[in-house]
């Protein structure tokens, strides 16, 4: 709590940080009155800033419960950003360009997409160069597969509840299930590939970047054309040369590296 004399500190923002952290996985629907018990304010303070997150996108009603929108996100976004990570991953994306000929992307989790954080390109790149800050739908791509496996299960299933999933493709997983286990699989084997699920004739594969704690704070992908690259040569060459180069980003950010979390010493090669 603020020092008596301090007349600088916000105690309403205190509050309100205080009312996010009090979701978990364990809580992800929470009553004013759970939500009072929590965090020891009063049920009307409560009201107040749950009303007032809700109206800033952060909180969003259930009955007569509550629980956090992938906007939180953008939170973390900020704290990404602040880790300078394209600077630390670009050496080893150059890497990832050399090896393979084709462009390397960083990407990062925004409410319903994966957001372009920084792009390595090629001299042979697709001639559909997609920039830095574009969006792709996550549920359609496998840079942004890899970002939801990395939420805890009650954003997974919040954003399956409340994302759309158009048919892109005639390839298009669209049904919300199926994506759970798609989902689910993509966390136990630590990668993902989608096979002309965003764009007809485009195949893309990709792991996630991982900071300390395993948690995952970004993904690295590619996409190459279909008519040039079969699934075999993904999974044999240019799949593991986009693990590795997680892998080492990783590690500069204190994580001790597989792909689907396991600390190396523990995980199934």
């Amino acid at each position: 709590m603020k020092p008596a004399e301090d007349k600088d500190y916000v105690q309403s923002l205190e509050r309100g940080l205080t009312v996010i952290l009090a979701f978990s996985d364990k809580r992800p629907r929470l009553t004013l009155g759970q939500l009072a018990s929590l965090t020891g304010l009063t049920r009307p303070t409560v009201r107040r800033l749950v009303l007032t997150l809700a109206r800033l996108g952060y909180i969003r009603a259930e009955d007569r419960a509550f629980s956090l929108t992938p906007h939180v996100l953008a939170l973390g976004y900020a704290f990404t950003s602040s880790l300078n990570l394209a600077e630390l991953a670009q050496p080893h994306m150059e890497d990832v360009t050399e090896v393979t000929r084709h462009t390397c992307s960083l990407a990062a989790l925004d409410g319903e997409d994966a957001v372009f954080l920084l792009r390595v390109p090629s001299r042979r790149a697709m001639a559909h160069l997609l920039l830095t800050s574009t969006r792709l739908p996550a549920f359609a791509s496998a840079i942004g597969r890899v970002l939801l496996a990395g939420l805890p299960d009650p954003e997974v299933d919040s954003f399956l509840r409340n994302a759309r999933f158009p048919r892109l493709t005639a390839h298009t997983e669209t049904d919300p299930v199926r994506l759970r286990q798609i989902i689910t699989e993509v966390r136990e084997r630590g990668w993902e590939v989608v096979d002309q699920e965003l764009e007809e004739g485009v195949r893309s594969f990709s792991a996630p970047v991982r900071a300390s704690g395993g948690r995952v704070v970004a993904a690295l992908g590619m996409s190459v054309a279909a008519g040039s690259v079969g699934l075999p040569e993904i999974h044999s060459a240019y799949l593991p040369a986009i693990v590795k180069a997680a892998g080492a980003i990783s590690s500069r950010l204190g994580a001790s590296y597989h792909p689907n979390g396991q600390r190396e010493n523990t995980a199934n090669a």
